[in-house]
Formats: C-alpha cells, structure tokens, sequence
C-alpha cells in the first residue's frame, strides 16, 4: 500500500479536520455543511456544484481581524469573488484586493467603499486604471515603471491618486514553483536587487499627481512557515530607510501581501494568522527601531486562508473502471471546474458521501470528464471497495481558486455556486447552461 494511502487511511474515514467547521455526520453516510445535507444539496441543485459556508466565511474574517487589530485586512478578491462575498467582506471590515476592472465593477456595483478597496495587476489595462481612478479606490499598487506616467496622466493635473510600489525582496517561498513570487525572474513587481524597485519610488515621488503612500511585496502562495515573511519584513524596512535617506519621505504603510497556507488534507500544515500576526509586529518594531523608523500601518490580503476551507465540491461518479492495476473513479466534473491539480500538482481529499458501506477502502484515483490525460482530481485516495456510478463524491476546501478559474473546457457549463447559512441554502451563482454558451457564438 502506498504513502499517501497509508497516511489518509491512518487519519481516519471521518476526519474531518480540513471540512468546514460546522460540517456534521448524519445517519446513512451522509455529511451536513451549514446544517444542510450535502446529499440534499446535489439533488437540489445538480452536480458539479460548489457548496459555500457563510459563516466559516466571516468566521476566519474575524479571526484575522483579532491577530491583526491595528492592520488593514484586505480580501484578494481573485480566490473567489461574488456579491455575496462581497457583503460578507464588507459586513466584517476588510478591505478588497481587486485585480481587473471586472472584479472592481462588480464590488463597486454590490456597494463596497471605494476607499477600501487595493488595485493589483502586472499588467494593468486602461479600463482598469480609468475604472479605479473614477470610482476612488484607495490605493493602486505599480506594478512596472509604465504604469507611473499613465496613472499620473490618468489622473489628471487637479487629481491626487494614492499608490504603493510592488517590490519583489529576493524571497523564495511557496507551495509550488508556480506560485513563487518573491524572487527575481517573474513577472510580478520591482527587483529590489537590481534598483529597479528604488528607481520607480524615484519616479512616483517626482509625479505631483501621485501619493506614494508604502511598499507592497507578495512573496508566494501556500507558504507554511513564518520565516519567509520575516525576512521580507527586514529586506522592506531596509529599502524604506533608504528611501528616507536619499528622498526625505518616510512612507506610512507597507503591504506583505497574503499567500498563508492552508491544509488541503488532513494532517498538512497551515498558518495561523494568530502566530504570523505575533511574529511579524514583533520583527517589524525591531526592525525599524534598527533603522530609526516609526512603524508603519500593516496591511496583510488573505484570499485563499479566508475562502478555501469554506468550500465543499460535489460531484456524482460517472463510470468506475480498472485499467491496470489502477482503480479509476470518473466524475461528472474535472479540470474545467478544478484546474489546480493539472496546474500546480494541488492534492485532494474526496470522500464517499450519501451511502453506508462495509466494504473496505482500496486505493482510487479520482478523474474528471475531459478529454486530457492530466484531468485528475486526486490520485491514490481510498475509497470504498465498492464504489459505483451514481455515487456522491465531496471534496472539502474547494472554496477558493476552483470557481474563480473555472472554464468551459469541452463546452461544459461551469457549476453553480450554493451558500449555506443555519440550515437553509440559496444559489449565489447560477450553472452556465448551454444556451449561455451558445450565445456567445456569433459567428456563421
């Protein structure tokens, strides 16, 4: 029996420690979120489909607000967006990392405050820019030394647009090489190594139009340790000394970013913002009394620690099949839904759920339905011996990066989106139906 078999197996059929915490067992197999049964969920609404806690939501927004009390915590919206999670951002007091004018529009449309809200993008489109200038977001973070001039022109000459600086520190962190931000050779940010970061702090403060008001990094996604953040911390302040040497201008904010990992499967390691939170204020009020600095206001963009452990997909078994030595369990979703395996290697722990069994788990590979080699959800995962199509199959912490990145690969509808909240669910984003897909084709 393989490693990652033994490992799932030693966790238990009903460890449910990567689920939602309002997640329950009920009588049959069957597993309740938010306190409806997913079973009910699927026959409700079809399947694919993802399923959405709202109050695991706002629970981690809470809990990011009280490790962080005298920080900006700013949502990256590009986990997952919707009005919905809009208001619940909203209604808990973060602000909204937004990254095109299409999420801009549709948080400024579900009525979140401008002010709160940070525009991202290495390569920022004029609708972008044109859009965050005439809604008033508060700040947008440059990205090239291109974008200097056209946010400044943009602005106009009566205007006063506040921005921060993406610097890249020369810190390599993250679950994936994919996902690695931090370092130079990347499209992301200013190298801080090569004075491209320095030079573009020059150029904004030389733009009248332009408030330069910190420093932004964002060093990966899915980073487990503490370390590489403080590290970034020391690397920041000492570029914001610099800038005060050489400028006079002592910057008031500095953004780390987001990038805190969660578990996907039992037993995988997560940050806890609690400990981040104690570990950073305590690095960065060391590191600016070293370089004479006052400390400045933190802002810190969870996306994916906020959103992922809130999601639940659920899928129904299409075909069962031995090819080989392996057992292949087919699902009526796949890539088109979930791209993170096919992209970064992201594993998953699906679990049977809807029907009692006895019969001994074996070891399966969950598959999705498209025409690609790579369309695995999860590989070498146990399973009831007896697993057959029309079986439901449910795999937790699908909240974030799964409905944001969905296509319709094979022209497959992308899934809905349902929320559950204290017993009832109500459908947030509706399935794409063929009829949305044929009406885009216009041509003859």
């Amino acid at each position: 029996m393989s490693a990652p078999l033994l490992t799932a197996l030693s966790a238990g059929p009903d460890d449910l420690t990567v689920w939602p915490t309002s997640t329950a067992r009920l009588p049959q197999g069957h597993l309740s979120v938010g306190g409806v049964s997913l079973a009910e969920l699927a026959d409700r609404f079809g399947t694919p489909a993802y399923v959405l806690d709202e109050d695991e939501i706002r629970a981690r927004c809470r809990t990011y607000r009280a490790a962080f009390p005298q920080a900006d915590v700013v949502y990256a919206a590009k986990a997952f967006l919707s009005r919905a999670m809009v208001r619940w951002i909203e209604e808990e007091g973060l602000g909204l990392d937004v990254c095109s004018a299409g999420e801009l529009e549709l948080a400024h449309a579900a009525g979140f405050p401008p002010e709160r809200m940070v525009l991202h993008g290495n390569a920022k489109s004029p609708r972008d820019i044109e859009l965050a200038l005439r809604v008033g977001v508060g700040r947008i973070v440059v990205d090239s030394p291109s974008e200097i001039a056209r946010i400044a022109a943009l602005t106009g000459p009566a205007g006063r647009q506040k921005v921060m600086v993406r610097v890249v520190p020369g810190v390599s962190a993250g679950g994936h090489e994919k996902i690695r931000t931090g370092t130079d050779g990347q499209k992301f940010g200013l190298s801080l190594t090569d004075g491209s970061a320095q030079h573009a702090v020059a150029r904004v403060l030389g733009q009248p139009q332009l408030e330069l008001t910190g420093l932004h990094c964002h060093i990966g996604s899915q980073i487990t340790d503490v370390k590489p953040y403080l590290v970034a911390v020391r690397r920041m302040v000492g570029l914001m000394a610099r800038i005060k040497e050489s400028h006079g201008v002592t910057l008031p904010e500095l953004d780390l970013g987001g990038g805190h990992a969660v578990a996907y499967r039992p037993g995988e390691p997560a940050l806890d913002p609690t400990a981040l939170a104690r570990r950073l204020y305590a690095e960065l009020a060391a590191s600016c009394a070293a370089a004479g600095l006052p400390v400045p206001r933190l802002l810190i963009e969870p996306g994916r620690a906020i959103a992922a452990p809130a999601g639940v997909a659920l899928y129904r078994v299409l075909a069962v099949k031995h090819t080989g030595p392996t057992l292949f369990v087919a699902v009526d979703g796949g890539m088109s839904d979930n791209p993170r395996p096919a992209l970064y290697g992201a594993r998953y722990a699906p679990r049977p759920i809807g029907r009692s069994t006895t019969a001994e788990p074996v070891p399966a590979t969950v598959v999705g339905r498209h025409c690609e080699a790579g369309d695995v959800i999860a590989s070498d995962v146990p399973l009831p011996g007896d697993v057959r199509p029309g079986d439901l199959v449910a795999v937790p912490v699908a909240g974030a990066y799964q409905a944001s990145m969905a296509s319709a690969y094979n022209l497959v509808g992308r899934p809905p989106v349902v929320a559950v909240h204290r017993g009832t669910a109500r459908l947030l984003i509706r399935r794409e139906t063929q009829d949305d897909l044929s009406r885009r084709d216009v041509g003859a």
